[in-house]
């Protein structure tokens, strides 16, 4: 693989940890709307953003030997971990492909469904990649995204202002890198831009006290979080500090509550026979093979 290419909160080992940690919490509701938009065994599914891969093994038990999961990343490293436990577990399904999501093209495949988690608010062409998922799909291909829609949710009752301050910082961080927190809220216009039917939208925010294993998702994201703000210059160590110390305080308090960052779910269908271009304009030139192999 070609040399690593770096995401704003880093590719490092606690880095991969948190995001073990925040799959753990989340896979539930992934596999929730996996069952809801109709994965099943056999299936080719593209996953867009892969990272170190969770998501990619569920997918692979779901579609078994004889489906295929074409993982796509742009982290060696996150990649590495994938191709790891790949081997480790015998998954000749899973072909990952180093990507640059902003750039680069996919490798070709005519998937019968794709899954994309927090990718879409982060990369700089957010509407260009989600073209590119649509031309990688079958007529009938489903769609499943979650992307947060108001990030400015994420906050504790009773209020800590520390945490509003690092939830501000994250936001301005995200925005000045070229990201879109809030991504959520131009997807279900740029899905019936691109010929998809929305299927079902459903909103997920959870308000949680600290002994719920939810509450360990945001709290992994502040320990990870305020190093990473730091490294690049957004904090300085001694108020990373000062908002640590307020959160542990926080955290120790009988009643507190976190309030998470809103996520909104979307599962689309993918109409029609055409592809589309960054205009939303019907190519009818080179339509899909329905039943084509994934290549």
């Amino acid at each position: 693989m070609a040399g690593d290419r770096d995401y704003l909160l880093g590719t490092h080992a606690e880095e991969i940890a948190r995001l073990a940690l925040q799959h753990r919490v989340w896979r539930p509701r992934a596999t929730d709307a996996w069952r809801r938009a109709g994965f099943t065994i056999g299936q080719t599914i593209l996953d867009v953003g892969c990272g170190p891969g969770y998501a990619t093994l569920d997918l692979a038990e779901i579609v078994g030997p004889t489906g295929r999961i074409v993982a796509l990343d742009r982290s060696a490293r996150f990649l590495g971990n994938l191709e790891n436990e790949r081997q480790r577990r015998g998954l000749d399904m899973i072909q990952a492909h180093e990507v640059d999501l902003d750039i680069d093209t996919f490798p070709r495949v005519e998937a019968d469904g794709a899954w994309c988690r927090w990718v879409l608010a982060f990369v700089k062409r957010p509407r260009a990649l989600l073209e590119r998922i649509a031309n990688s799909l079958k007529p009938g291909g489903v769609l499943v995204l979650h992307e947060y829609f108001d990030y400015s949710t994420w906050r504790t009752a009773p209020r800590c202002a520390e945490i509003e301050e690092f939830v501000q910082v994250v936001i301005d961080s995200w925005r000045a890198d070229g990201g879109e927190p809030d991504i959520g809220l131009d997807l279900p216009g740029w899905l019936a831009a691109l010929g998809f039917k929305i299927l079902a939208l459903k909103p997920i925010i959870d308000i949680v006290p600290a002994s719920n294993f939810i509450w360990q998702w945001p709290k992994a994201f502040i320990q990870v979080g305020l190093d990473r703000l730091v490294e690049l210059g957004h904090l300085s160590k001694e108020r990373a500090l000062a908002i640590a110390r307020a959160f542990d305080a926080c955290s120790a308090k009988p009643h507190t509550l976190m309030i998470t960052p809103a996520v909104l779910e979307i599962i689309a269908v993918r109409n029609g026979l055409e592809r589309v271009d960054s205009l939303g304009r019907q190519d009818l030139t080179n339509p899909p093979r329905p039943g084509s192999p994934a290549v």
